[in-house]
């Protein structure tokens, strides 16, 4: 789905919070492709929300660099183009919400971009439109449920046209339904604009659909592969103090029964669809 170009590149990059004995990230490398959905998981501490806060320079190296469409995130000149190609969504967001309308509340960045009225106004109309938040546009937020305060928070982003959307946790502080609607949005953004997706969660069903999952422990990449590549390391993701889906974890128990039964299957209906298969052929044995 993505193309072979990478708008992110990261070289060796190592960073020491001022008041830490130790690194929270060290000499990490990674590459980041356009149109690519990359989820980040690992345990708290393990360097992922600091990872993400140096893609569009929130933080700065230590040591190493940063490269975001070529662009270093240590040369200031270049620093609000950085932050109009990459767009961060937080875990709160009231943390992002600085009007007291939803369509101000939109407009607020592109306004700062020094933007005409006129496209301001196309912006922030497609984005409520994109997040299906249009019919809110005259709403106080803070009336509003966590699920909808996200998708604001992203359409606030969105309405700046960034070629990347990090995602920090967005869904942490949200129930099932809301956690749905913004997921249901970001996949949605990525059919209609081809951006490149940054999703920092710790639940691992989020990641099911992603194109890559990077596992992150102790300021390090543990693991990096497609979802299936990554799950299907079951005794691993337990070392590392991480759970997998729930599919994969009645798949792997069920082989450790002997079944013959395929870890990868990580949707619910592949999942089920696996069972059956197996079922229906002991059945006819």
């Amino acid at each position: 789905m993505y193309m072979d170009s990478a708008i992110i590149q990261i070289e060796n990059l190592s960073f020491r919070y001022p008041e830490a004995s130790q690194d929270t990230l060290s000499d990490l490398s990674l590459s980041i492709f356009r149109g690519e959905f990359v989820a980040v998981l690992g345990r708290n501490g393990s360097g992922k929300s600091t990872l993400a806060k140096h893609l569009n320079a929130i933080l700065l190296p230590s040591k190493g660099r940063v490269l975001v469409n070529g662009m270093n995130t240590a040369d200031e000149a270049v620093l609000m183009q950085i932050r109009h190609t990459v767009g961060m969504v937080f875990q709160n967001p009231d943390n992002q919400i600085v009007a007291s309308v939803v369509e101000d509340d939109v407009a607020f960045a592109p306004e700062n971009l020094g933007l005409p009225s006129k496209e301001i106004c196309h912006r922030v109309d497609e984005a409520l439109r994109s997040v299906g938040m249009y019919e809110f546009r005259m709403h106080a937020p803070h009336l509003l449920s966590g699920g909808q305060k996200q998708r604001i928070a992203i359409a606030g982003v969105i309405a700046m046209r960034p070629d990347v959307l990090v995602l920090d946790e967005p869904t942490a502080m949200l129930d099932p339904s809301g956690r749905r609607e913004v997921l249901r949005v970001v996949d949605q953004l990525r059919q209609d604009y081809g951006i490149t997706v940054v999703l920092i969660t710790h639940h691992m069903d989020e990641c099911i659909h992603a194109d890559r999952v990077l596992v992150m422990a102790d300021g390090k990449i543990a693991l990096d592969g497609t979802p299936a590549q990554v799950f299907t390391q079951v005794e691993k993701m337990y070392e590392l103090g991480l759970e997998v889906p729930a599919t994969t974890k009645i798949l792997w128990e069920l082989s450790a029964e002997g079944l013959q039964l395929p870890l990868d299957a990580l949707d619910v209906e592949d999942c089920a669809q696996a069972i059956a298969v197996l079922w229906k052929g002991r059945q006819s044995t």
